[in-house]
C-alpha cells in the first residue's frame, strides 16, 4: 500500500498529522500542568506542515538553479530567516506588559498574510493566458480572504496602537460613523459581487478594479470599526480580531488547498467567536453595543457626584492588619502587568499562609488588556492551580474576606456596575471586592484608569489605598513578615 502512494497523498498525511498535533495542542493549553506540552506539540506540528510545504508539487515545481530570483525556494527559505529572526527578537525583548500588544500585531500580520496570499493566486489567474478564468468556491474565498484579513490587519495596527499608547486610548467617535459603516460595507458587497460574478461584456479588466477596490475598502473599514473601541473594550477586540484571522486564513486554505491552514484557521476563528461572546457575557453587553457604543469616548462620572475622599494607608498599617488576617484574596489587573508584580505577589502570597492565612487569587474574565493576561501572569509566577478563583466562585464568599487587595484593577471591581444606571459599566458583573471587611486598593496614583470611568470602590469606607509602584509596595509587605 505505502508503495502506491505518491507525493501529494505524502504530503495530505503530514498536514493531517499536524493538524491533529495542533488540535491536541489547543486541547492541552486548557490546563496549566500540561499547558507547556500542549505549547511544545503544536508547535511541532508547525514544523512538520511548514516542512510538507517544501515537497508540495508547485513548489517543487518552481525549482530554477539557473536563476536565483526566480526559485521559490529561496524566496520561502528567505522569508522564513527573516520571520524568525523578527520572531526571536520580539520574544527576546517583550515584557508582559507588551504582550496585549504584541498578540494585536500578530493577529494583524496573520490577516495580512492571507489577504497576501489571495491576491497572489487572483493575480497569477489575472495573468495567465487565456484570460481570468471564473471558478465560484476560489473567488468568494479570494474575495473573503482578502477583505477579512485586510480588516484584520488594519484594525489590528489601530488596536496595538491603542494598546501601545501611541495613540489615545479611548473610543473616538464623530458624526455619521455608523452610516460610513454601514456605506462601506454595502460597497464591499458590491464590489464582492462584481468581481465573483462574471461580467465577460465589461472585459476581464473589471475583476482587477474589483479586487483593488475591495482591499482598499477594507483597509478604511479596518480603522473606522476600531475607532469607536476604547481601551477598556481592548480583550473583546483583540478576541475578535483573532477570530477573523482564523477565517481569513481558513479561505486562504481553500485557495491553495491546503488542509493544515483550513483546519488550524477553523480552529482559531471558532475559538475566537466563543471567546468573544464569553467576554461580551461577562460585560453583560451585546457585540453590537461594545462595537458601535463608543464607550470610554467621554470622561465619565458617577450621577450620585463626586463621592467621599479616598483613605489612604502607609505599607507598615497595611501590614498591621495582613497579620491579623485569615483570609486574604488578590484581585489582579493591568496594574500588576505594568509593575511586573507577579512574583512578589506570590512572595507574599506565601508569607500570608505562613502566618495561617487562607489565599486565593479571583481573576475576571476581562482583567487585563488581552483575554487570559491575569491568568498568564499568575501561572508565570507558579500560583497554584487550586487558589485561582472565578468570579463566580469567589464572589459568594467574599464577605468572608478579610481583606481583599486589588491591585490596579479598576472597571471589574467598580460597584457603580451594580448600583449606577447612569454608568456605561451598569449590568457589568464585577468581582465585588467591595464586601470583603477590608479593601487595600493598590494604584500608582489618583486617576480613573484606562477606560476613564470614576470608581466608587476608592472612596468607600471599608477600602483603603496604597498609593505607588505596585511591585515595590507588596515587595515590603512581604518584607515586614519577614522581619517579624
Amino acid at each position: 500500500m505505502l508503495q502506491d502512494l505518491n507525493l501529494s497523498d505524502i504530503n495530505n498525511i503530514a498536514y493531517m498529522i499536524a493538524s491533529v498535533c495542533t488540535i491536541l495542542g489547543i486541547k492541552m493549553l486548557g490546563k496549566p500542568d500540561t499547558a507547556r506540552r500542549g505549547m511544545l506539540i503544536s508547535a511541532a506540528g508547525t514544523i512538520v506542515a511548514v516542512i510538507a510545504v517544501f515537497f508540495d508539487g508547485r513548489v517543487l515545481d518552481s525549482w530554477d538553479a539557473s536563476n536565483v530570483l526566480q526559485n521559490g525556494f529561496f524566496w520561502s527559505f528567505l522569508a522564513i530567516f527573516v520571520g524568525s529572526i523578527i520572531g526571536i527578537v520580539w520574544a527576546k525583548k517583550v515584557q508582559m506588559t507588551g504582550m496585549p500588544e504584541l498578540v494585536a500585531l500578530f493577529n494583524g500580520f496573520g490577516g495580512l498574510a492571507s489577504a497576501l496570499v489571495a491576491f497572489s493566486s487572483f493575480y497569477l489567474l489575472y495573468t495567465a493566458e487565456g484570460g481570468y478564468a471564473y471558478e465560484i468556491v476560489h473567488d468568494i474565498s479570494t474575495a473573503l480572504a482578502i477583505f477579512i484579513g485586510t480588516i484584520t490587519f488594519t484594525g489590528s495596527l489601530l488596536a496595538w496602537g491603542k494598546l501601545s499608547e501611541k495613540i489615545t486610548g479611548r473610543a473616538i467617535v464623530f458624526r455619521g460613523q455608523t452610516f460610513i459603516n454601514a456605506v462601506l460595507l454595502l460597497a464591499a458587497v458590491a464590489a464582492i459581487v462584481v468581481y465573483v460574478a462574471p461580467i465577460p461584456a465589461l472585459g476581464g479588466e473589471i475583476t482587477f478594479i474589483a479586487v483593488i477596490t475591495l482591499a482598499s475598502i477594507a483597509f478604511v473599514f479596518g480603522i473606522t470599526f476600531v475607532l469607536p473601541i476604547g481601551g477598556g473594550d481592548m480583550p473583546v477586540v483583540i478576541s475578535l480580531l483573532n477570530s477573523l484571522t482564523g477565517i481569513a486564513v481558513v479561505m486562504a486554505g481553500f485557495i491553495i488547498e491546503n488542509t493544515m491552514l483550513i483546519v488550524t484557521g477553523a480552529l482559531v476563528g471558532a475559538s475566537g467567536v466563543i471567546l468573544t461572546l464569553i467576554m461580551c457575557k461577562a460585560m453583560n453587553r451585546s457585540l453590537g453595543n461594545l462595537l458601535f457604543s463608543g464607550f470610554g469616548a467621554t470622561d465619565t462620572q458617577s450621577s450620585k457626584g463626586p463621592g467621599a475622599e479616598p483613605k489612604s494607608i502607609s505599607v507598615e498599617d497595611a501590614y498591621l492588619i495582613l497579620e491579623a488576617a485569615q483570609s486574604v484574596v488578590f484581585i489582579p489587573g493591568y496594574g500588576m502587568a505594568v509593575a511586573q508584580a507577579q512574583h512578589v505577589v506570590r512572595e507574599l502570597a506565601g508569607r500570608l499562609e505562613e502566618n495561617g492565612a487562607e489565599v486565593s487569587h479571583c481573576v475576571h474574565p476581562v482583567a487585563g488588556r488581552m483575554p487570559g493576561h491575569m491568568n498568564v501572569l499568575l501561572a508565570e509566577a507558579d500560583i497554584p492551580y487550586e487558589q485561582l478563583k472565578t468570579m463566580e466562585e469567589m464572589n459568594p464568599v467574599m464577605p468572608m474576606q478579610d481583606v481583599a487587595i486589588v491591585i490596579g484593577a479598576n472597571d471589574v471591581v467598580n460597584p457603580a456596575a451594580e448600583t449606577d444606571e447612569s454608568s456605561p459599566i451598569y449590568g457589568m458583573p464585577i468581582i465585588k471586592a467591595h464586601e470583603a471587611r477590608t479593601v487595600f486598593v493598590l494604584k500608582r496614583g489618583k486617576g480613573r484608569g484606562f477606560s476613564g470611568i470614576e470608581n466608587e470602590l476608592f472612596s468607600m469606607p471599608n477600602t483603603l489605598m496604597i498609593y505607588g509602584d505596585a511591585k515595590g509596595t507588596i515587595s515590603s509587605l512581604a518584607s515586614e513578615f519577614t522581619a517579624e
